[in-house]
């Protein structure tokens, strides 16, 4: 029997299942909130997703209790509720294929890094703002709120929801601050 799928769900198995990999990742449904999270966690519950350990590259659903990063691909019960034939390229789906041609999966080469909530640690891209904010942070004398104002023309309040969302919560930094005499309060991080 063949399950109800709502638009949502058929738009992210229909991508998957697209994939040469069959990976659920990049999501390109665009809903608000964590409606994707509930929209994967039903596709889990239903049995057309499952997860894989995840590779240094990929993008990461959860860690695992012993810390294996996991991502999600698309079962053959997917391809079915589709009315897809799948191509032979899941792991371990050898029908009308040799078993050499089945993609492996294989364990990550190195963990990703985690942020202290648990999630990814996120990069920062080469010579963006946030990346030249972190250079300033990481120098021996750090930067103040208004050295850093200065800079980039920004706002104090936007530096200071810079440090504290983007670099703390997000990339999960160390970063500190101090009272100096004639600078006042200097933020850096240790390099």
């Amino acid at each position: 029997m063949t399950p109800k799928l709502s638009d949502s769900q058929l738009v992210v198995l229909s991508t998957a299942c697209q994939r040469r990999d069959a990976f659920v990742f990049p999501v390109t449904l665009k809903l608000k909130g964590n409606a994707i999270g509930n929209v994967l966690k039903s596709l889990l519950t239903k049995g057309l997703l499952e997860e894989i350990p995840g590779r240094a590259d990929d993008t990461i659903w959860r860690y695992d209790d012993e810390g294996t990063p996991l991502t999600l691909r698309a079962t053959r019960a997917a391809f079915e509720a589709l009315g897809i034939e799948p191509d032979g390229t899941l792991a371990g789906d050898t029908a009308g294929t040799d078993e050499t041609a089945a993609v492996e999966v294989t364990e990550p080469a190195e963990p990703a890094p985690v942020a202290p909530t648990g999630a990814p640690a996120r990069k920062t891209r080469e010579g963006s703002k946030q990346a030249q904010l972190i250079g300033m942070l990481k120098r021996p004398e750090g930067a103040s709120i208004e050295e850093i104002v200065a800079a980039f023309g920004w706002q104090a309040h936007t530096v200071r929801g810079a440090i504290a969302g983007a670099l703390k919560k997000k990339l999960g930094l160390d970063v500190t601050s101090e009272k100096v005499d004639g600078r006042g309060r200097v933020y850096r991080i240790q390099a």
